[in-house]
This record gives C-alpha cells, structure tokens and sequence, in this order.
C-alpha cells in the first residue's frame, strides 16, 4: 500500500523539524499511541493499539531515521507486531519546505501488512491508514498552530523554551 500526501503546518521549518523529532510530540499525535522510547541513535520503540474493522491489536514495533537532512528531510523504515493479528512494516520518505511563515510537508508512505489484519480487505486498511494520517496531522496541525507566533517563552529559571514543547511537558519537570 502507498500513502502519499501534503500538509501546510502552520509554523516555521526549523519548529516543525524539531517537533517531528521530538518523541513526546509524536506520542501525543499518533492515534493510539502509548509509549515512544528511544533505543539508541536515531531509533525508537513504538506501543500502540490499531483497530482496522473488526480487527484491534497493540503493536509493539521499532521506527529508525535514515538519510537524515535537518530540517529539510528523512527517511524511516518500520515494523511492528501485532500478535495474533499480524505484523506489519514499511518505509517513509518526508521532506520540509518552508512557505511564507508556515511549512510544506510531503510525504510517501509504502507499508505492507500481514496476518488477520490483511484479509480485512485493502479498501478498508487504505481507508484506516487515511484516517490515521488524517488523525496525526490534525493534531500536530492543532499543536503546532497553537505555538506559532509564541516561538520562545522565558521559563522561570531563565530557560527559553518553546510553546509547543511545554504543552508536552509533564507536571514538575523542567524542559
């Protein structure tokens, strides 16, 4: 299956970079995402629950970025397993492209998937992995849109730390 799209996020190149990199960030807008750990330069594990139909399952997989241009681009290949429900895998390519004072991001998704979530149907898969971009990107859109304009704030303690970052922030933890 092929996913390919385009999204104007509204904030500068350089803050959509550092929050696509930024674990916590991604955690709180990937749909059903539990954990994002980091697991040496570059790679993560991945716990999160997927449902396409009548089929659900926690998947626990590995993400790792390849070719990495900041902030102009990366590449990613991941896998997970889902159990009894199956398995599946895939690589990305995403590129930045500043715009007036937002971003372009274009994406290519090529994944494949196995076990009971394939015989689903790929309508259905096409259309859960639709609504799953459709998903992230309105809330990293959301996030991102409510730090534009506010790129820095003054912490007390002195540290400058952007907006986006803090609304990610655990209760009494410093940035």
């Amino acid at each position: 299956m092929q996913l390919v799209g385009e999204q104007l996020v509204p904030a500068d190149q350089q803050t959509t970079w550092e929050a696509l990199n930024d674990p916590e960030v991604l955690r709180q807008c990937i749909p059903g995402c539990d954990a994002i750990t980091e697991d040496g330069e570059h790679a993560y594990r991945v716990d999160m629950s997927v449902r396409i139909g009548p089929v659900s399952a926690k998947f626990k997989g590995k993400l790792r970025l390849l070719d990495i241009q900041a902030p102009s681009s990366y590449s990613l290949e991941f896998e997970g397993q889902g159990g009894a429900a199956g398995f599946g895998k895939g690589t990305a390519a995403v590129r930045l492209e500043p715009e007036a004072d937002a971003t372009r991001l274009a994406y290519t998704v090529e994944a494949s998937i196995g076990g009971k979530l394939a015989q689903v149907g790929a309508r259905l898969i096409e259309a859960a992995a639709r609504k799953l971009s459709d998903d992230f990107f309105g809330k990293f859109n959301t996030l991102m849109q409510q730090g534009a304009g506010d790129a820095a704030a003054v912490e007390p303690g002195g540290d400058s730390v952007p907006r986006w970052k803090r609304l990610f922030r655990k209760e009494g933890t410093p940035s």
